[in-house]
């Protein structure tokens, strides 16, 4: 429900409580008058019959307050969280060989590794490594970036 709906929702039962508070206001002024013997402003009922008419009325106006508030006031902007999910493409490794599958897996694994890293973690030589990523490259598999003197190999969107 939006908040306008529920501010005109407030001023509506606001409404219809004050009118109930001056028909109970009015009926314990009667029961007053009719069973107390005393003057009208000496009886102690009417004292209290005051102060809980206005408490009552103070109450009141505090709802009725909050839905004024709600009616003026600006709707807030709609926040929309997306959740953002990472998207893995199956890969079709069949066609390759144990090694490629080998350093596939890996750059898989880290998202972005250096190349002397693969070759520490597969024990293949530099040129058998740079081979095997040269052909994952042309298969469209990874990519690889150069930084300084090295490079790094990363999978390719």
């Amino acid at each position: 429900m939006e908040n306008k709906h529920v501010g005109y929702l407030l001023l509506g039962i606001s409404a219809l409580i004050v009118i109930i508070i001056f028909l109970f206001n009015s009926a314990l002024k009667e029961i007053v008058v009719s069973t107390c013997s005393m003057e009208k402003f000496l009886c102690p009922m009417s004292k209290t019959i005051n102060q809980q008419t206005y408490l009552a009325l103070g109450i009141v106006g505090l709802l009725i307050i909050v839905g004024l508030v709600l009616i003026f006031a600006k709707p807030s902007e709609k926040i929309i969280f997306k959740k953002i999910r990472e998207q893995k493409k199956k890969i079709d490794t069949s066609e390759l060989r144990s090694e490629e599958k080998k350093i596939l897996s890996l750059v898989q694994e880290n998202k972005a590794i250096f190349q002397s890293d693969i070759i520490e973690k597969t024990g293949f030589g530099k040129a058998k490594v740079t081979r095997i990523i040269d052909r994952l490259e042309g298969k469209g598999f990874v990519e690889r970036k150069r930084r300084g003197m090295t490079n790094v190999v990363v999978m390719k969107e």
